[in-house]
């Protein structure tokens, strides 16, 4: 009998270093090995937020290997075929995208920015952990769907609407 599809799934955002960090070490926690997690950033800031990365650890989550990166990484002909990319921030929305290989199915997935709440460390936790929260029901409900039994267009519709919920409606 054939091994289950492992999907490979970037998220993508402007610095990846927090948003698309996060979303990266849940979906590698969540997916049991269903999935193969990456993140990049179109203008990678080459550090991973102290605040993600605390915030991950907190929460028992992996977060040896997590590095900020360049999207060029993954466009590269070297770099693992994606089945998803998954933009995560408004800024990487509007951007224009390369072309990923394969063709694989997109979405927005919008979060607000924790990086850039200022204020007291209070103020700046909840802003992570609500993005964490976010993110990480997100990634269940993508987990949830038959992917291998839904045709292409069933699952992009699917996962443009686990995009357009509102967080509280998550």
């Amino acid at each position: 009998m054939n091994a289950p599809k492992i999907h490979n799934v970037l998220f993508l955002c402007t610095g990846n270093s927090a948003r698309s960090i996060m979303a990266e070490a849940i979906m590698n926690a969540q997916s049991a090995g269903r999935m193969r997690a990456f993140s990049a950033g179109s203008q990678a800031v080459g550090q991973v937020n102290p605040h993600a990365m605390a915030l991950l650890q907190r929460n028992h989550y992996r977060t040896d290997g997590l590095r900020s990166k360049s999207w060029d990484e993954f466009a590269a002909p070297q770099a693992p075929v994606m089945d998803f990319v998954f933009t995560v921030c408004d800024q990487a929305a509007a951007e224009a995208c390369p072309v990923w290989p394969g063709q694989p199915i997109s979405a927005h997935w919008g979060v607000p920015d924790p990086a850039a709440v200022r204020g007291d460390d209070a103020r700046v936790q909840r802003a992570f952990a609500d993005a964490f929260s976010v993110l990480s029901r997100r990634i269940s409900l993508l987990l949830c769907l038959p992917i291998d039994k839904l045709s292409r267009l069933a699952l992009t519709q699917e996962v443009e609407k686990i995009g357009l919920a509102l967080p509280d409606t998550l």
